[in-house]
């Protein structure tokens, strides 16, 4: 029977992990949404004040555009614990493309990443229920509700980058067929 397999995926990747990996780089996506909604100017259950003192829509507008864009930026390389561009630098990389990532680098920058996404988790957390924010009852919920999904990325992209870690090391240890380490 064939297996079919996400494309790009590593064949030695579990489908938990590709389900993680997929999960934290969607975490972020309701946040980012919901910060371009106010970009923008849509009324998202906000008081006049809180747009006013976010700068949006206006100069303001710029900033939490761009901190969406980095925040999916970072969530999508956690793919990278899955794929081969985890493993090997891509080709547009100049000096460094088609050569191994490091298994500790990529450990440690994932590692500290699923630290501080699980330390912003618990901070959002700890503000929303001591915030003191001019909204409706509805705008808070929907604060909520789009932010919820991110107390997720800590966890799930330690477990990505945990798997990432022993399936990495685990590969090295195993010897070749010339009977030296794979990398």
């Amino acid at each position: 029977m064939l297996k079919m397999t996400a494309p790009h995926a590593l064949p030695d990747v579990p489908r938990w992990a590709r389900l993680a990996a997929a999960g934290a780089a969607l975490t972020n996506v309701p946040s980012a949404l919901w910060r371009v909604a106010i970009a923008a100017g849509v009324p998202v259950g906000l008081a006049r004040s809180e747009y006013e003192q976010m700068g949006a829509p206006g100069l303001g507008s710029l900033a939490l555009v761009v901190l969406s864009l980095v925040s999916e930026a970072l969530a999508f390389l956690t793919l990278g614990l899955v794929r081969s561009w985890g493993e090997t630098w891509p080709r547009w990389i100049p000096r460094l493309r088609g050569r191994r990532v490091p298994v500790l680098l990529g450990t440690v920058v994932a590692g500290a990443g699923a630290l501080a996404t699980t330390v912003f988790g618990a901070l959002f957390v700890h503000t929303s229920f001591n915030a003191d924010m001019e909204a409706t009852t509805w705008g808070m919920w929907l604060l909520n509700i789009v932010y919820a999904p991110l107390l997720l990325w800590g966890p799930l992209l330690g477990a990505v980058t945990v798997h990432y870690y022993r399936r990495r090391t685990a590969a090295s240890a195993t010897p070749s067929r010339s009977g030296g380490p794979r990398d």
